[in-house]
C-alpha cells in the first residue's frame, strides 16, 4: 500500500464501545465519567447489535473503553466480567479489540489477553505532584501503580498502547521524565507500540480551570520524544485535538507517525469531533503522506498472541484493507 515518494502516516478504522461511563475516580480535567450507580452498563445485546451494524464497514478495531470500579467493590468482578465477554463477542464477529480500562490486577490483564489483539493505559504523568491538583480525588491516578501496568504488560507479552496528557500541570521536565520511564520498560520488554501525546482541550463537563495546551508547543515536543524514545515506538497524535491543519503538518514532519483510531465519536473529548479519513486524507496528502489504516496490532506481534487471535488477525492482514510494514 506504500506509494512512491510519498511517506507514510497510518490511522486504526476503529469503534468505541463503553461497558460503563461510571468511574470512582474524579478527575478535574475529564469529560468522560458518570458518578457510579447513576448510569446503565452497556448489555451485550445492545454491544451485539452494534457490532452487527458494523460488519459491513471497514472497522477493524473494536475499543473497549470503560471507567473504572474500584477493585474492592463488589461490582468489580461483574465489570471484568463485563469487559471480557464484549471482547469476545468483538472477535467472535470478526473484530479486533482493543481494551483500556484503567489499571488492572496481573489476574485481569492476563485473562483479557486472550481476546484482546492489544491492550492500553495512558501514564498521562508520573509527577506525584498532581495527586495534588488534578488527581487529588482519583486514587488510580498513582504513578507507581500505572508503571506496574506497563511492566505487567511486558511480563504478559502483551502489545501496548500509552501516552501523555499535556498541559494538566506538568513542567517539560516531568514530560521526559515519563518518557524517559516508557523508553526503560520499552527497552527491557520490547512491548510498547505506540505513545499518544495528547494535548489538555476542554469540556464542557470538566472543572479543571485551565486553557487548552498550547498545540504549536507540539512539534517540539514530539521531536524531542523521538529523542527519547527507541525508533520502533511509534508516536501517536489525535488530529481532532490539533485544530490546525498547517500544524498538524508539523507534527507530522516533526516524528508523529499515526493518527489513532479514527470514529464516530471521540469518547474522551466528546466537544472534539474525530477528523474523518477523506478529510485526514485532504490534508495530508497534498504534502506528500500518504494515509494508511494499520491494525490494532503491529505485525512484529502477532506471535505473542494465541493461535486463535493469529488467525483473526491473519484473515485482517489478507484482506489488504490495512497494512502495518
Amino acid at each position: 500500500m506504500r506509494i512512491e515518494n510519498y511517506r507514510v502516516v497510518t490511522y486504526s478504522p476503529a469503534y468505541t464501545i463503553v461497558p460503563t461511563y461510571e468511574c470512582f475516580n474524579r478527575c478535574t480535567y475529564c469529560n468522560f465519567r458518570t458518578e457510579p450507580g447513576t448510569s446503565p452498563w452497556l448489555t451485550l445485546s445492545a454491544a451485539e447489535n452494534i457490532l452487527k451494524r458494523l460488519q459491513n464497514e471497514n472497522i477493524c478495531e473494536i475499543l473497549i473503553l470503560s471507567g473504572e470500579v474500584h477493585p474492592d467493590s463488589p461490582k468489580r468482578q461483574a465489570w471484568f466480567q463485563r469487559i471480557y465477554d464484549l471482547c469476545e463477542l468483538a472477535l467472535g464477529m470478526g473484530f479486533l479489540p482493543h481494551t483500556n480500562a484503567g489499571p488492572l490486577s496481573f489476574a485481569e490483564m492476563q485473562k483479557l489477553k486472550d481476546v484482546n489483539v492489544s491492550m492500553g493505559l495512558m501514564l498521562e504523568q508520573l509527577t506525584p505532584k498532581l495527586l495534588n491538583t488534578v488527581h487529588r480525588h482519583a486514587p488510580s491516578k498513582l504513578p507507581q501503580l500505572r508503571s506496574q501496568q506497563l511492566q505487567w504488560a511486558g511480563e504478559l507479552q502483551i502489545p501496548f498502547t500509552t501516552g501523555l496528557l499535556l498541559g494538566i500541570g506538568e513542567t517539560v521536565d516531568d514530560c521526559w521524565e515519563t518518557l524517559a520511564a516508557i523508553s526503560r520498560l520499552h527497552q527491557r520488554y520490547h512491548h510498547i507500540q505506540e505513545v499518544i501525546l495528547q494535548p489538555h482541550s476542554p469540556g464542557n463537563q470538566q472543572t479543571f480551570n485551565a486553557p487548552s495546551f498550547n498545540p504549536h508547543q507540539l512539534p517540539e515536543i514530539i521531536a524531542q520524544a523521538c529523542e527519547i524514545l527507541p525508533p520502533n515506538v511509534t508516536i501517536q497524535i489525535p488530529p481532532n485535538l490539533v485544530k490546525d491543519d498547517r500544524l498538524l503538518l508539523a507534527c507530522l514532519e516533526a516524528g508523529a507517525r499515526d493518527l489513532g483510531g479514527i470514529g464516530p465519536k471521540d469518547e474522551v473529548n466528546p466537544n472534539y469531533p474525530h477528523l474523518q479519513e477523506q478529510v485526514l486524507r485532504e490534508i495530508v496528502q497534498p504534502a506528500g503522506w500518504n494515509l494508511v489504516p494499520r491494525l490494532p496490532v503491529y505485525p512484529q506481534f502477532d506471535s505473542w498472541l494465541s493461535l486463535e487471535l493469529q488467525k483473526v488477525v491473519s484473515r485482517w492482514r489478507k484482506r489488504g484493507l490495512v497494512a502495518n510494514d
